[in-house]
């Protein structure tokens, strides 16, 4: 079964459950809705996921993913917030010499730390600046043999790690009396990464496994959320663009001479859905 398939019914259920949270606020102790709300949050969200490395290869799906949250206050308007998401996918793999190898398993986890204060701009705008650190892991599996004419393609597993600073601010406007609309713009400086490629998965002798470090690059992500006393839903987009690895040395070709590996530049787009119940 395709990923897109399988995703249909769960963003179906996703969009009936926000629009029963429109009809259905429920009578939550109040809020301000312009200052950041705290306590836990808990929720869903479906989305579309392309990874591509220009003139190489791509990935691309459709996932599901579970994230949560915990916002502390203080007096004076200040706050702390702790999110983390785990996203699931079987993604679609192509390249110009295997062409399209479908239902690859593909995870993503994602743990962020920031920290700001929210500043009130009238009767009904407010400003919440952050900054932070954030974790993000992703897990791919390649593995298998794919023929084309008389070449075989072997795949193998690819581990992912980015460390960065967001760096963002929500602004929440009044949308009614008991909604705000609350949309975030982020910028997200890349602190470093490193990818490890298991080249041993591809059964050549003469390959080992290896990590390439990565140090160059950028990211960016934007929420149109709607929140109230109790629930909160939007689209959301994240992207990612990371120039080249350094090169490390994986083993020796069929001639018997050195080879090399990096991780080429690449980018990725993810956008989608979010829902979160607020307890």
């Amino acid at each position: 079964m395709s990923p897109y398939k399988l995703s249909r019914p769960v963003a179906a259920a996703l969009l009936a459950t926000i629009a029963a949270a429109v009809c259905a606020q429920d009578a939550a102790p109040p809020h301000d809705l312009l200052l950041t709300r705290p306590g836990w949050e808990l929720g869903g969200q479906v989305s579309n996921y392309k990874y591509e490395e220009p003139d190489f290869m791509k990935l691309d799906g459709s996932r599901v993913g579970v994230v949560g949250a915990y916002n502390w206050t203080a007096s004076n308007l200040v706050y702390a917030r702790i999110d983390g998401r785990v996203s699931y996918g079987k993604l679609d793999y192509f390249s110009a010499p295997t062409g399209t190898v479908p239902d690859i398993p593909d995870w993503t986890a994602e743990v962020r730390l920031v920290a700001g204060r929210d500043y009130r701009v009238g009767e009904s705008v407010a400003l919440s600046p952050y900054i932070g650190l954030g974790y993000r892991y992703l897990y791919n599996d390649l593995r298998g043999y794919t023929t084309v004419g008389n070449a075989t393609y072997a795949g193998y597993r690819r581990y992912s790690e980015y460390w960065y600073a967001p760096i963002g601010v929500t602004m929440r406007m009044r949308a009614g009396a008991h909604w705000v609309f609350a949309p975030t713009i982020e910028y997200d400086a890349f602190i470093g990464g490193k990818q490890k490629s298991q080249l041993t998965d591809t059964g050549i002798p003469t390959y080992q496994d290896i990590t390439n470090r990565q140090d160059d690059g950028r990211g960016y992500r934007v929420y149109l959320m709607f929140e109230g006393q109790r629930w909160a839903f939007g689209p959301w987009f994240h992207y990612w663009n990371i120039k080249d690895s350094d090169v490390v040395f994986v083993g020796f070709n069929s001639l018997g001479q050195p080879v090399g590996g990096m991780e080429p530049a690449n980018t990725t787009k993810e956008y989608g859905l979010e829902l979160r119940y607020r307890f």
